[in-house]
């Protein structure tokens, strides 16, 4: 199962296409994001840092590079948010429909609603949970629906949402909130009784979009909307391992990694993320 390519995520361990469980889609498109450029070249940075993993994990004595890892070619569509959508529903579709869990790196927080529908046409009674520091509720923004602002608009065309996190809105937003289905930080932020409400909250099966700027800024500086006032790694740990042992999550998406060139550890940090939460998902099956 040795490989030396540079190119996928995890080299050392990767596999075959046959051998994988696991398919990470790579799409580097920052195509509507609307101040801090460079979530285009956050795909390449997290495989890099990938480079660098211990497949064992401490945490759940686990192996998860064992059901193999295959990094996709990048989804490189970028003539429009809508066509890039359409690239990646028939990207991720194409590898559903061959029984693999699906894992999406971006790029800007666009990407995620192809993959989300692709996910809600395959799986019944789904939840989409969203991690993020800003709600993207915006029925448009600048003249698009598939904007980055407006990816929770869309995914409630599809299935049910709840969103955690959130400290940053539009007061258009304000009117689409779901009170019961929004855990914003600063209600969270040293409480644990939340995390058990939010669960509760989600169907059987649960999709996860995880824009990195929910992080922090202090630890997750490298993104084009950094907000203070975030979950820290251990809270953030605590609520996605809950999660895979209360419900089955089918497949997730990472975004929003503006990669610096002199500070490395945000790349890890995305990295290390996409390898704990596989793990934790294959070890609770």
């Amino acid at each position: 199962m040795n490989c030396s390519d540079s190119n996928q995520f995890f080299p050392d361990v990767t596999c075959s296409l046959e051998e994988a469980q696991m398919v990470l889609v790579p799409v580097p498109y920052d195509g509507t994001s609307t101040w801090g450029k460079g979530a285009d070249k956050g795909p390449n940075a997290i495989i890099e840092a990938s480079e660098h993993l211990e497949a064992y994990d401490i945490e759940t004595r686990y192996e998860v590079c064992d059901h193999g890892f295959y990094t996709d070619e990048p989804v490189l569509e970028n003539r429009s948010p809508e066509a890039m959508t359409q690239a990646v529903y028939a990207r991720v579709k194409h590898w559903l429909s061959l029984n693999k869990f699906c894992m999406v790196l971006g790029g800007e927080h666009s990407v995620s609603i192809g993959a989300v529908q692709a996910h809600a046409e395959k799986v019944s009674d789904l939840t989409v949970l969203q991690l993020d520091a800003h709600s993207d509720l915006k029925e448009e923004y600048h003249g698009s629906k598939y904007n980055h602002a407006c990816v929770m608009a869309r995914v409630r065309e599809w299935c049910s949402s709840v969103q955690v996190g959130i400290r940053s809105m539009d007061v258009e937003e304000l009117f689409r909130v779901k009170p019961d289905r929004m855990f914003f930080a600063e209600d969270i932020f040293g409480q644990s009784a939340w995390v058990e409400r939010a669960i509760g909250k989600m169907s059987s099966n649960v999709y996860v979009t995880i824009d990195l700027d929910v992080f922090d800024s202090s630890i997750m500086p490298s993104t084009g909307t950094p907000e203070p006032g975030g979950l820290f790694w251990y809270e953030m740990m605590y609520f996605l391992h809950r999660v895979c042992k209360e419900r089955r999550v089918v497949g997730f998406d990472v975004v929003e990694l503006c990669p610096n060139e002199v500070n490395k550890a945000p790349d890890f940090l995305a990295a290390k993320l996409i390898y704990k939460f596989a793990s934790y998902i294959f070890s609770a099956y």
